[in-house]
């Protein structure tokens, strides 16, 4: 009866472990390593970073809006970003309040603030408080957390289920 009972706890318990592993969008992880590429799922899944100078966006400045790479969320004007010498994008302040969500992250023996999309808890990257004016933020974010639109563009529905194009050779 005893063994039973344990059972029955450890499959409610696995259950719960599984379903706490889907995210806001309702994805689990092999639905999100379909629907992005292994850089991607790599960075917003599993809290990876790219290589500094790598992502596509480090360098880019056109004009437009840069939105999250797995729900189309926006989460950044080309207006805030700016040049920190880090090898990231780096912006001084999100598009909206709630675009993103801040958690505290102690990782690699650090205590830093993870930046998070507040629709689907994808991993974009870091907060620091070495930024310019007018906030003294600086939103440290990967390049392959992005999907960008130029201004002037003409919005379509993403679907998370399209995979990105890469312009960066697949980093």
């Amino acid at each position: 009866m005893k063994k039973m009972l344990a059972t029955g706890a450890l499959s409610i318990l696995l259950a719960a472990c599984a379903k706490e592993k889907e995210n806001a969008m309702g994805a689990n992880d092999t639905q999100w390593r379909e629907r992005l590429t292994a850089e991607q799922f790599r960075i917003t899944q599993q809290q990876g970073t790219e290589a500094p100078f790598s992502g596509a966006y480090w360098n880019h400045w056109e004009s437009g809006t840069y939105s999250c790479v797995c729900c189309g969320q926006e989460l950044f004007r080309s207006d805030a970003k700016f040049d920190a010498g880090c090898g990231w994008p780096s912006y001084f302040e999100p598009v909206r309040d709630g675009a993103i969500e801040e958690r505290p992250d102690t990782s690699h023996g650090m205590v830093r603030t993870e930046v998070r999309c507040a629709r689907c808890g994808a991993h974009l990257g870091h907060l620091f408080h070495d930024g310019p004016p007018p906030t003294g933020l600086r939103y440290c974010i990967n390049s392959a957390a992005l999907s960008f639109r130029p201004d002037g563009a003409v919005q379509t529905k993403k679907e998370p289920t399209q995979r990105p194009v890469q312009k960066d050779g697949g980093r």
